[in-house]
């Protein structure tokens, strides 16, 4: 079965540090582009990050440009995604997800729609 399981969310003040990681399992995790979502109650998934499937700079929304860096291991079937200067409003549910094929960049990436695999997320709360 494939399994996608986000862990490392918790509370911490602005300007705070916090790493995520995703386990993945199942599914032949190197072949796939993966990206982080995160989800306020009462609306729509928000794209935060996409990174390639042999890892590099990853590409991020506007939003954590400069704050957020996604990382990979292969090796370790595991998506990491480190957040610094952390503020309330990316208090939300982190979540990841693997691509399907397609175009990329920013307008593919974003889309709900252009995933095969999703996580079960974890809560991440910054607040003084």
């Amino acid at each position: 079965d494939v399994q996608l399981q986000a862990y490392g969310g918790g509370e911490v003040q602005p300007g705070g540090s916090l790493r995520l990681s995703c386990a993945a399992s199942g599914f032949a995790f190197s072949e796939f582009t993966m990206s982080w979502f995160r989800q306020v109650p009462g609306e729509k998934p928000e794209w935060v990050s996409s990174i390639g499937r042999s890892g590099g700079a990853g590409i991020y929304a506007d939003s954590v440009k400069g704050r957020f860096t996604t990382s990979r291991d292969n090796a370790k079937n595991t998506l990491y995604l480190h957040m610094d200067n952390l503020k309330p409003e990316d208090t939300a549910v982190y979540s990841c997800a693997a691509a399907l094929p397609g175009p990329g960049g920013t307008n593919y990436y974003s889309r709900v729609t252009s995933y095969a695999y999703w996580g079960q997320g974890t809560q991440v709360t910054v607040s003084s």
